[in-house]
């Protein structure tokens, strides 16, 4: 039987407890939902970042025509890069590497990059995930981490772990230990399912992107399931395979 633990926000992770264990990285909006669009759209790779300095440095050593560089600190878009709202790299990603900076969902990637194994998981491919776990992962130690918000707990996260846990709950009833933070998680998507619209779009990112004209990306990055795409960390990028 496999043990599942939620973290409610990148710093909580530590890289020596992670080691042994397989890590699935959320950050719905918007980091885990635009690598797992990139890749769907025909992104060779997606190389996560801490900082825009560092993005720039990883683009020199590449093809400039061969790489895309998407980024956004605190909620603003980097100089030079383009943001991360998926809809925008449609028709743009095909054969490119997309070279990502966030705030808060690729610096919880590189951290858990010490794991044996890292997913990245949206609510797009929550149930592509939910098999591929399921699939190769049933005996193991499970650790979901919500990226969070610049240190503060964020419900779209929360909720999005909590819609991966049900799809994995709903194939395999038996099969895991949850945690009381997954437990919570898991009886929060439950008891909102329903209301799936409202609560996503009443978190404060939520809102924050319907104030700023991202209505579009939002109803987009919040539907259930509709992606195939399995994004994991090989090395330092992250790839993506079909499932």
């Amino acid at each position: 039987m496999g043990k599942i633990h939620l973290l409610l926000k990148k710093e909580e992770i530590d890289g020596e407890k992670l080691k042994d264990q397989v890590a699935v990285v959320f950050d719905v909006f918007l980091a885990s939902s635009v690598v797992t669009a990139a890749l769907h759209f025909g992104a060779k790779e997606v190389i996560p970042v801490f900082k825009g300095d560092e993005a720039l440095q990883v683009a020199k050593e590449l093809e400039q025509n061969r790489c895309v560089l998407v980024g956004e600190h605190e909620g603003r878009a980097l100089e030079g890069f383009h943001l991360p709202v998926p809809l925008s790299l449609k028709g743009s990603m095909e054969g490119k590497t997309m070279i990502l900076s966030t705030t808060n969902g690729t610096v919880a990637v590189r951290k858990a990059s010490v794991a044996n194994k890292v997913y990245i998981c949206s609510l797009l491919n929550g149930l592509a995930v939910a098999e591929k776990v399921t699939a190769d992962h049933v005996d193991d130690s499970l650790v979901i981490i919500c990226s969070g918000s610049s240190g503060s707990f964020s419900l779209e996260d929360f909720y999005g772990a909590g819609y991966f846990l049900d799809c994995l709950i709903s194939r395999e009833p038996k099969a895991w230990e949850l945690t009381d933070s997954a437990q919570a998680a898991f009886l929060f998507y439950r008891g909102n399912q329903h209301n799936h619209h409202e609560v996503l779009r009443n978190t404060r990112v939520g809102r924050m992107l319907l104030r700023s004209g991202w209505e579009q990306d939002l109803d987009y990055v919040t539907q259930r399931g509709i992606l195939s795409i399995v994004p994991y960390v090989e090395g330092k990028n992250i790839l993506g395979s079909s499932y």
